[in-house]
């Protein structure tokens, strides 16, 4: 069996960073961005990784360097604003200044096989660090380049395409929307299939918790967080394939088993297994927030099609931890279910009012907040510039917990998760998910799972 990517060590030869700027001349102006996008909890930048087998490329082009750095200058055109700064005006109001400036991109050559990372592509992958350079000075989130892309050859002839987005300027959705774009004018188009759009949400008011914000935003106070550092930590990666979904369904009410989509049942049983590991004081408030979006959503007015901005908020469930530990996995779906089903069209203006009269405040950051994002429909692994779809695709797993579309080694669809916790409660959350996978008592479900240290 190949080494594990957690495990892997390998030499990467990088050419220096360069910016890669439109291939045409684009507008010179200043666009806000809307109250949506210029939250606190959204000013980091969100890197992602594709890995791409070798085959030869439709268009008999054998280097994906130079076909995707001359793709990227072309859709910097109708995707002007990523090549801007971002700036900050009255009242922490974020903008990007469309200054043409371009966008940082890395060469890289790997001495290492497709092979090697594996026999099944899933986080961590320890090696990152490798795959996308953090060039020095490239990670503000005012003042820099909004995106950095590194393209790694590999000696088999596969590549690993790697990004970093400030996540102010996209979600996962409008994210993939613009990788697609990219790979459409790689295969040989002269425009995106889908022209960008941008604008802002419009706002009404509403209560939201998962900014610590218990009552309405009419109070105008600027909210903290706590954040909570545990000093010894592991990740693991869980597979789960429709025999592991099947039995974690089996925990459900019978008569709702088939009405929980697979994020409820998974969501919530992840929390439950979590609450159960951490063993918190019973009257602790556990907190399980996941991004809830709503794109096509909108009616009052419709988003456009090819809106690329953040269109998600975050949903909060909550519960004592002594009441989700005793009680069957039905309450915390129940919580989750309704969690979720607050998040409307009104619901998202409130967000952006929020935003605007409090100050920006973050999203809640406790020891006891688990924060979880489905991104099985965003479309990461359909992203293609020429040589395919990826072996593996999506976001790289770090404060937010992804639901990532997978194969395990054997070509099983499922889903992938990595989850951080300290490591004795590690080693009873892999108790506990294990128990709940032996359903029905004399049929053990095992799962798949790779752990590193972090």
């Amino acid at each position: 069996m190949a080494a594990p990517s957690s495990t892997l060590v390998f030499k990467v030869h990088r050419r220096e960073p360069e910016l890669v700027r439109p291939a045409k001349p684009t507008p010179y102006e200043v666009k806000l961005l809307s109250d949506i996008d210029d939250q606190q909890g959204l000013r980091f930048h969100i890197p992602v990784v594709q890995f791409y087998k070798h085959a030869p490329s439709i268009r008999g082009k054998d280097d994906p360097v130079a076909v995707i750095r001359r793709a990227l200058s072309e859709t910097l055109v109708p995707y002007y604003p990523f090549a801007g700064r971002l700036r900050e005006g009255p009242n922490r109001k974020l903008m990007v200044e469309c200054t043409a400036e371009g966008v940082l991109f890395v060469e890289a050559d790997a001495d290492v096989r497709l092979t090697e990372f594996g026999d099944q592509l899933q986080p961590p992958f320890a090696c990152m660090k490798e795959l996308l350079f953090d060039v020095p000075g490239s990670n503000a989130v005012l003042h820099s380049p909004l995106l950095l892309i590194q393209v790694t050859r590999l000696k088999c002839g596969s590549f690993i395409f790697a990004l970093r987005l400030s996540h102010c300027m996209s979600d996962a959705p409008g994210l993939v929307q613009f990788m697609s774009a990219i790979g459409e004018i790689a295969r040989g188009s002269h425009a995106p299939s889908i022209p960008p759009v941008t604008r802002s949400p419009p706002r009404v008011t509403h209560t939201h918790r998962e900014y610590g914000q218990q009552a309405t935003i009419d109070e105008n106070n600027t909210l903290t967080t706590m954040p909570h550092n545990f000093d010894s930590m592991a990740q693991i990666s869980f597979f789960f394939g429709c025999s592991q979904l099947s039995a974690l369904r089996r925990h459900a009410p019978p008569h709702l088993r088939q009405s929980y989509s697979r994020f409820e049942i998974l969501a919530s049983c992840l929390w439950k297994c979590r609450t159960v590991s951490l063993r918190p004081d019973p009257k602790e408030t556990m907190r399980m927030i996941c991004l809830v979006s709503m794109r096509g959503k909108f009616s009052d007015p419709p988003l456009p099609i090819g809106y690329y901005g953040n269109t998600f908020a975050f949903a909060v469930a909550e519960a004592p931890a002594g009441e989700l530990c005793r009680n069957p996995l039905g309450y915390a779906l129940d919580l989750v279910r309704k969690a979720k089903g607050e998040v409307t069209e009104e619901y998202m203006k409130s967000v952006a009012d929020l935003m605007a009269l409090t100050g920006r405040p973050d999203f809640l950051k406790t020891r006891w907040t688990y924060l979880v994002s489905d991104v099985t429909r965003a479309g990461f692994e359909t992203v293609d510039f020429g040589w395919g779809s990826p072996v593996y695709g999506g976001p790289v797993p770090g404060l937010a917990n992804f639901c990532i579309p997978c194969k395990n080694k054997e070509g099983e669809d499922g889903i992938v998760l990595a989850i951080s916790l300290p490591t004795q409660a590690m080693e009873r959350f892999v108790k506990e998910l294990e128990s709940m996978l032996k359903s029905p008592p004399n049929e053990t479900k095992t799962f798949t799972h790779v752990m590193s240290a972090l």
